[in-house]
C-alpha cells in the first residue's frame, strides 16, 4: 500500500484523491493536517468513509515526523503553499504540490534554494500541459509542420469566475491577483509548447467591473437587491443557470468596497529567440463567451486549440488544407490531464519515473506572474530574472 498524507484537505486535493481512488493503484490517506479537522471527519463519514482509518493532526510537523509515508499531498490555501512546501522537501519524500507554488518573490526564492538541494520528485498540479489537446499541439509544433513557431496568441475567458469575487478567493492576501491564479497554468502550457526561454514582460490589468460602494463584509444573504443584482444567487440560477448548487449564505458581495482581484489581464511575453507571446484573461465573460487555448504560429502554417471546444486545428500556408481534430475530454477533470499528474505522481513514488510536471516549470511560471505584476504595478518593461542574479531554472 501507498501510504499518503496531505496537508490542507481542501475541494481541489479531494478531487485529485478521488482521480487517484478510481486508478486502483494502491494509495491511501493515512493522514491529514488541517484545521478544519472536526468538519472533515463529518464529512467523510457523510460520504460513507470511516474516518478512524486516518489519522489527524493539527500540526503538519508533527504528522511528517510520526508517520511513515511515501508521498504528501500539499492542498492548503495559496499563502500556505511554500511553507507547507518546505517542510516536505526537508524530508525528500514525493510531493503533489498545488498551484501557484508561491505567492511571492521571498517565498518563490526560498522555494528555488530548497528544490536544490532535497531529493523530493515534485509533481506541480499543472493539469493542462498534458491534456491531449497540448500532447497533440506539441507533436505538431516539434515535428516542424508548422516551421519554428514565431508568434502565439493565448487567451483564457473565464465564465465561472464568479468565485473570484464572491467567495474566499477574492481576498488578495490569498490570491496575489490572477495571473498567479489562472495565468500560471497557461504560461507553463505555454512554455512547454514552445521550449524557449522568456526573457521579458510587460503586463497590465484592469478592474472595471467587480467594482462599487456596497458595504465591506456584505453577504447576499443580507442584501436587499437580489432581484436586480446580476450577481446574485436569484440571478446566478434562476435566470443565467450557471450554478444549481448556489449557497447564498456563503456568498459575498462582488461590489463591495473590499472586493479584491482585477477582472481582466494582459501579458506580452519575450522569448529568447526574439518572438512573443500575447495573453490574455478576462473574468466577466459568460457562457458561450467562454474559451481557453491559443494560436501558434509558424511560418509554415498555424495550430489553434480551445479547451472549451475540445477541437485542435491546423492551418497549412502553403496549400491549401485544413486539419481538425476533436477530443472527447469535457466529463474528464481539467481535459484529462489531472489523471495524468496522478499517474505520474504515483509512478514517481514507485520510483518508475520522473515528474510530468516538475518543481522547474512551476518555479519559471510564478517568476513570469510576479514579474507580470510587477510591470502592472510600476509601468514598465520587466526582465525575467530572479532577484539575486542567478540562471534560469
Amino acid at each position: 500500500m501507498i501510504r499518503l498524507g496531505v496537508i490542507g484537505y481542501g475541494g481541489r486535493i479531494q478531487g485529485v484523491i478521488n482521480l487517484m481512488n478510481r486508478l486502483n493503484a494502491g494509495t491511501e490517506v493515512v493522514a491529514i493536517t488541517d484545521v478544519r479537522n472536526d468538519d472533515i471527519k463529518k464529512q467523510m463519514a457523510d460520504k460513507g468513509a470511516d474516518p478512524s482509518k486516518v489519522t489527524f493532526y493539527d500540526n503538519p510537523d508533527e504528522m511528517l515526523d510520526k508517520e511513515k509515508l511515501d508521498g504528501v499531498m500539499i492542498g492548503t490555501r495559496c499563502s500556505l503553499h511554500t511553507k507547507m512546501a518546505l517542510k516536505v522537501l526537508s524530508r525528500n519524500l514525493p510531493l503533489y504540490l498545488e498551484k501557484p507554488i508561491a505567492t511571492n518573490m521571498d517565498d518563490l526564492v526560498r522555494l528555488r534554494d530548497a528544490a536544490a538541494k532535497t531529493k523530493s520528485e515534485v509533481v506541480v498540479s499543472f493539469p493542462l500541459r498534458v491534456t491531449p489537446l497540448v500532447k497533440m499541439a506539441k507533436e505538431i509544433v516539434d515535428s516542424g509542420k508548422i516551421g519554428r513557431v514565431e508568434h502565439v496568441e493565448a487567451w483564457n475567458d473565464v465564465p465561472y469566475a464568479w468565485c473570484y469575487y464572491l467567495q474566499w478567493y477574492r481576498d488578495e492576501n490569498e490570491t496575489q491577483g490572477l495571473f498567479l491564479q489562472k495565468a500560471t497554468h497557461d504560461f507553463d502550457y505555454i512554455n512547454h509548447l514552445l521550449g524557449f526561454k522568456p526573457t521579458m514582460v510587460c503586463a497590465m490589468t484592469s478592474k472595471q467591473i467587480y467594482k462599487g460602494d456596497k458595504p465591506a463584509g456584505l453577504k447576499c444573504k443580507d442584501c436587499t437587491d437580489w432581484e436586480t443584482c446580476a450577481e446574485s444567487p436569484f440571478h446566478l440560477y434562476y435566470s443565467k443557470q450557471e450554478r444549481s448548487e448556489v449557497a447564498p449564505n456563503d456568498l459575498m458581495c462582488g461590489f463591495a468596497v473590499d472586493t479584491g482581484n482585477e477582472d481582466s489581464g494582459s501579458a506580452i511575453v519575450r522569448y529568447d529567440t526574439g518572438m512573443h507571446v500575447n495573453y490574455s484573461q478576462n473574468f466577466f465573460a459568460r457562457k458561450g463567451a467562454g474559451r481557453r487555448g491559443c494560436r501558434l504560429f509558424g511560418y509554415l502554417g498555424t495550430v489553434e486549440f480551445d479547451w472549451y471546444t475540445d477541437e485542435l486545428k491546423v492551418y497549412m500556408h502553403q496549400t491549401p488544407r485544413v486539419e481538425s481534430y476533436k477530443m472527447d475530454t469535457h466529463a474528464m477533470s481539467h481535459g484529462g490531464g489531472d489523471t495524468v499528474l496522478v499517474d505520474s505522481f504515483i509512478r514517481v513514488i514507485r520510483g518508475e519515473g520522473k515528474s510530468v510536471s516538475p518543481l522547474s516549470a512551476g518555479l519559471l511560471s510564478v517568476l513570469m506572474c510576479l514579474k507580470a505584476k510587477e510591470s502592472d504595478a510600476t509601468n514598465t518593461f520587466q526582465p525575467i530574472v530572479w532577484p539575486d542574479g542567478q540562471d534560469m531554472v
